[in-house]
């Protein structure tokens, strides 16, 4: 894993192929969340992943992440990604609530997330050491319009 996306995902360890290539391979049988590669229209290289975890079915939430390659980054490609995510959280799984971290120095993610609808709603003070420096973790929410199964 490259440095700036260690960085940008709070990754300390480094994890061997094997490794990467085991957790992928259990990923596929579970139920309460969906892995996805993000890859480029014209030519199919890998330009990142995103997630939609934690499903909680009963409460209709779940959580969210997502990395994209350096040479991926400014493109809208990472909105675009999360739009489509959530469209997919909102109206296939019928989600109400998708929730997220995010490092307090990210603001380029910062406002991909606020462009696509996700707000702060909180902040966890000195919750990541990198470099030496103690930073916080900010939490944001997006938040679906429809009204719940019980209420419609």
């Amino acid at each position: 894993m490259e440095p700036e996306i260690r960085r940008l995902t709070g990754t300390h360890r480094h994890f061997t192929r094997e490794e990467i290539e085991r957790w992928c391979t259990g990923r596929a049988g579970c139920e309460d969340r969906l892995d996805l590669a993000i890859e480029d229209r014209e030519t199919g290289h890998f330009l990142g992943d995103l997630a939609l975890n934690q499903i909680d079915k009963d409460n209709a939430h779940g959580g969210f992440r997502i990395a994209l390659i350096p040479d991926a980054t400014d493109r809208g490609i990472g909105s675009e990604a999360i739009r489509l995510l959530l469209d997919y959280a909102f109206e296939r799984v019928r989600l109400h609530r998708v929730q997220l971290e995010v490092f307090a120095f990210n603001d380029r993610a910062r406002r991909a997330y606020e462009k696509c609808g996700f707000e702060v709603e909180g902040r966890k003070r000195e919750a990541l050491v990198w470099g030496g420096e103690w930073h916080d973790v900010l939490m944001m929410a997006a938040l679906c319009d429809r009204r719940p199964a019980a209420v419609r």
